[in-house]
């Protein structure tokens, strides 16, 4: 039998696309499709790793702050390494991965961000639909080179921001998007089907 292809997911934050994929993992449309290998967070006080803790999935905590972008990249390739990933999936990931990591996983490294990046790169991808008063705004998923969101589209789903009534309602909508594309995405790229740019 074949093995499923395994997923190390990498975040900074609240986590909740991570919980959207291990839960479409355990029982939705990722079950038999991929396995989460392990979760790693660049910061220490991380809410999702308590997040991934209560779903069983194993987690490396590798701290970013104080540590040359290099020594960084050193050590989480090395705490990478016993979990033998297939893909690197950036969810809520706030650094920009050190060029050797990405050359390590070079064409293997995905992450999704919450805006179109031909139009907005960086962070804050909602504040600036919100501020520009977009009736619509594209969340992308794409794959990581060494640059600041800036490579290859994979896909890309429409988030409809009209007669929202502020930020906050934008983010709602866009992660109720981000939560189910990036699981459609993720099983595309496995099963040679599923969402890709309109």
């Amino acid at each position: 039998m074949t093995p499923l292809p395994r997923l190390a997911i990498l975040l900074s934050g609240r986590g909740s696309n991570m919980e959207a994929i291990v839960r479409e993992v355990q029982g939705g449309i990722l079950q038999g499709v991929c396995e989460v290998a392990v979760v790693v967070s660049n910061e220490p006080e991380a809410a999702g790793l308590g997040v991934a803790d209560a779903l069983g999935v194993p987690t490396i905590v590798e701290p970013s702050r104080g540590r040359p972008r290099s020594a960084f990249g050193e050590a989480l390739l090395e705490a990478l390494d016993p979990f033998s990933p297939d893909l690197l999936v950036l969810a809520g990931f706030m650094l920009v991965l050190p060029p050797g990591v990405v050359r390590a996983y070079a064409h293997r490294i995905v992450n999704i961000h919450p805006a179109d990046t031909r139009l907005h790169r960086g962070l804050h991808g909602y504040a600036w639909a919100w501020e520009n008063q977009l009736p619509e705004t594209r969340i992308t998923v794409h794959w990581v080179d060494e640059g600041l969101d800036t490579g290859p589209v994979i896909a890309q789903a429409p988030v409809d921001l009209r007669q929202a009534r502020d930020l906050a309602e934008v983010e709602r909508r866009g992660l109720a998007v981000e939560h189910r594309f990036y699981s459609e995405v993720l099983r595309g790229l496995f099963t040679g089907t599923g969402s890709r740019s309109d």
